[in-house]
């Protein structure tokens, strides 16, 4: 199964309407992606958290329709 990047990035952007989001298919098989998304709501969470967050976002598709995911988050850019 994939998912389609609109498709992600819809789900992302969802989560963190203020936020900047980059998404990168690392494969070309839409279920290898890499996210980097740039949010206030990040300020003061550790990384740990931040990714936590994130997986929480996708917790509807990770592991099913999204196979794998490198995630990058920060507060500034």
């Amino acid at each position: 199964m994939s998912i389609s990047q609109q498709d992600l990035n819809n789900l992302l952007t969802e989560k963190f309407p203020e936020a900047k989001i980059e998404i990168t298919d690392l494969v070309g098989d839409s279920d290898h992606y890499a996210v980097q998304i740039i949010d206030q709501n990040f300020a003061g969470k550790t990384r740990i958290a931040q990714h936590k967050i994130v997986n929480e976002a996708l917790r509807g598709v990770l592991g099913t329709t999204l196979h794998a995911l490198q995630i990058k988050t920060s507060s500034h850019v």
